[in-house]
């Protein structure tokens, strides 16, 4: 998926599953344009990743083996929990 294309981008952010929505709509949303196009890159290929495989990870229940996919997941919580924290 070209991390330009932000129509595409978006859409894959949208999962199905809440608890996936609620992590990645708002990162998305907010920090998409701010991050390097390496992070862009990291982004989405986690977005490539099976729904409960992302349920497990964002929940910490599990950590992906693959550290670029690691550090996109810290990313998503620590800025989504950042958010949280000035509402």
């Amino acid at each position: 998926m070209d991390i330009k294309n932000k129509n595409r981008v978006h859409w894959a952010c949208r999962r199905g599953m809440r608890e996936l929505d609620i992590a990645f709509m708002p990162f998305f949303e907010t920090d998409y344009d701010e991050l390097s196009d390496e992070d862009k890159q990291l982004f989405v290929r986690l977005l490539e990743c099976d729904d409960p495989q992302l349920y497990n990870w964002l929940m910490n229940q599990a950590t992906p083996e693959d550290e670029g996919l690691h550090k996109m997941i810290k990313m998503i919580q620590k800025r989504n929990a950042e958010r949280s924290s000035l509402a």
